[in-house]
């Protein structure tokens, strides 16, 4: 059974590279053939269920699309959502968290309410995706509303088509921001992203009141590799309830919100955690017992007023002073993945 699978996909990619095979779909599709002693008229609809499925898994986004174009069988199947459950997660799942689902989630229904009009200036976006998927009659504004419901307007296939033409703009976060500036080294700030495929890289919108009125920064063509989800639900000006706080050991690593001042929103900034000044720093360290926990900054210089900060143990909340900032909550990192991520970002200088 193995190799009749492997023989089966391998030939049905050799037909799709050759540019032949939506032309067997779509015989298949249109009328029955009649004389099928020769196996190479049978249709993808012909082929055992399982085989079909095996198929339609491991297909890019665009060739999924190509496929729901052939027939309306193949149109109900492609647009399936365990099909793109897999896709999403594979381009999005490291930048998009369950917040943007849900703010995207909200869009839908408030376009429900007020009709189709707020949608109509993104019209040509749609046309796209949907071009593989619809009728090309039915690509009109006025049929625009029934296009997008035939797509299935709340389906994991049309939220990734939603960020992939940058049609939603998205909450994120974004590390070392506005190109590295030296006074965002090794922090990762709230942001709106959108996607642009053109240059495959996002445009994020940060939003903070620098002096006085609340202005708007923009970055653009920003890395897959500086862009994160969220990991936590904490809003920006929140302070995060930290719970690891009596489980912290010198060299546990850390991320602890900080802001400049209480007008300012909340960044993730890393770090360790050090020991006390008078720790033997051996196997007789009891800074783990200690109420107050030290944080290393270790980007910065020895003697830099950002080196080093305390924070209490058993009754954290905000602490800081409008001269050297507000450190808020704490969270401890518990994967290499997500240390490693911030090393790759560590400046090639010290920072004063």
């Amino acid at each position: 059974m193995t190799i009749l699978w492997n023989w089966l996909f391998v030939e049905f990619l050799l037909e799709l590279v050759q540019g032949r095979v939506l032309v067997m779909f779509s015989r298949r599709c249109v009328k029955k053939v009649e004389n099928v002693e020769d196996s190479r008229q049978l249709g993808f609809l012909d082929l055992p269920e399982l085989v079909m499925e095996g198929i339609l898994t491991r297909l890019p986004a665009v060739a999924l699309c190509q496929m729901a174009g052939v027939c309306r069988e193949l149109r109900k199947k492609c647009r399936s959502n365990h099909l793109w459950e897999a896709l999403v997660y594979e381009k999005w799942g490291k930048v998009t968290g369950r917040l943007a689902f849900a703010e995207w989630q909200l869009g839908l229904a408030a376009r429900e309410e007020c009709g189709s009009e707020p949608c109509s200036r993104s019209s040509g976006i749609w046309l796209w995706p949907l071009s593989c998927i619809l009728p090309v009659s039915w690509m009109n504004p006025q049929a625009q509303r029934r296009s997008k419901a035939a797509v299935g307007e709340n389906s994991l296939m049309a939220w990734y088509w939603d960020l992939e033409t940058g049609r939603f703009r998205f909450p994120a976060q974004v590390y070392n921001r506005e190109n590295g500036h030296v006074g965002f080294m090794l922090s990762c700030y709230d942001a709106e992203v959108s996607y642009n495929s053109a240059t495959d890289a996002f445009l994020a919108s940060f939003s903070y009141p620098p002096h006085g009125p609340r202005t708007s920064v923009y970055e653009e063509d920003v890395p897959w590799e500086r862009v994160r989800a969220p990991p936590v639900d904490t809003a920006a000006h929140e302070l995060h309830a930290s719970d690891c706080l009596h489980d912290l050991r010198p060299g546990d690593h850390i991320e602890v919100q900080w802001r400049r001042n209480r007008d300012f929103p909340y960044g993730w900034w890393y770090g360790i955690v050090g020991h006390t000044d008078l720790c033997p720093r051996n196997h007789q360290c009891q800074c783990h017992l200690h109420e107050i926990v030290w944080l290393e900054f270790n980007q910065y210089t020895l003697g830099s007023r950002w080196r080093k900060a305390p924070i209490n143990r058993a009754n954290h909340c905000e602490e800081g002073n409008e001269g050297e900032g507000f450190y808020g909550g704490v969270r401890k990192l518990r994967t290499k993945e997500e240390i490693s991520i911030w090393t790759k970002l560590w400046p090639s200088e010290k920072l004063e």
